[in-house]
């Protein structure tokens, strides 16, 4: 028999499973998770069956809004969310990298018009894999993991 680690269920929350190996870190900083304030559990190059490996977040007492999805499939197209209530799973889907990113990712062009009259960002999906985007207003093109979330 193998030996197990055991992880208590959450009553009511979010878990964020299949996250890219490494990318946990990325996905609790955008959703701004802090752990003395939010009760979560996070696990770091987990063994997988489907992955090989990868990391996972149970956050209790919160629901991802669609903005919050969208920043983890920008980091991890491979992600699960699935939705806890009185300890049973009322709804679990992938999520899919959008098409169009509005409002929460800073242009990192310094000469942005986004950042010089601080009017809201707008990009555009660029490539899947790697991840890169375009802003719409500079038209210059980023890799995902060369920009910065804001929510």
């Amino acid at each position: 028999m193998k030996d197990k680690l055991k992880v208590d269920p959450i009553k009511n929350g979010t878990v964020i499973d299949h996250i890219a190996a490494g990318k946990a870190l990325q996905v609790a900083d955008i959703l701004h998770l802090n752990p003395p304030k939010n009760l979560m559990m996070m696990g770091i190059n987990l063994s997988s069956h489907k992955m090989g490996k990868k990391d996972i977040i149970k956050i209790e007492n919160r629901v991802l809004t669609d903005q919050e999805v969208n920043s983890i499939a920008l980091i991890s197209p491979s992600a699960t969310v699935i939705i806890i209530q009185d300890f049973k799973v009322v709804s679990k889907h992938g999520i899919s990298i959008p098409k169009e990113i509005k409002d929460h990712i800073v242009c990192p062009n310094p000469n942005c018009v986004t950042n010089v009259e601080h009017i809201n960002t707008r990009f555009e999906l660029a490539n899947t894999e790697p991840v890169e985007i375009r802003c719409a207003y500079c038209e210059k093109k980023y890799a995902i993991d060369n920009v910065k979330f804001k929510f």
